[in-house]
């Protein structure tokens, strides 16, 4: 497939036009303009995702009814029981609750 190409001029925010030429610096993209077209095709597809699955809801909607606040929150709470914490590499882990108080032994005291 023979890609056609098209010259623009473009205002890209400074902070994005950093981040394209770190990437090119770091190997991640072979160009700017190669950084730039990833980016937009990467955008094109979330779009497409993002009509897909409103056609998807609206269809399941129609089906089944409204999907209401209680079921999306019974779902968040059923993933987050499955969930699986993972940490950073050397990120520490929070300090567990003590799960019931506890006095101190009155063995061996003086």
């Amino acid at each position: 497939m023979l890609l056609t190409r098209e010259r623009i001029s473009a205002t890209i925010e400074a902070d994005l036009l950093a981040a394209g030429r770190a990437a090119v610096a770091d190997g991640h993209a072979d160009n700017l303009s190669a950084w730039v077209n990833e980016a937009l095709r990467l955008r094109v597809d979330l779009d497409r995702r993002l009509v897909a699955f409103d056609e998807f809801l609206s269809d399941y909607e129609s089906e089944h009814g409204e999907i209401t606040e209680a079921e999306m929150a019974a779902a968040t709470r059923a993933a987050r029981s499955r969930a699986v914490v993972v940490r950073a590499t050397g990120t520490p882990a929070p300090t567990p609750r003590p799960t019931r108080r506890t006095r101190p032994s009155k063995r061996g005291a003086a």
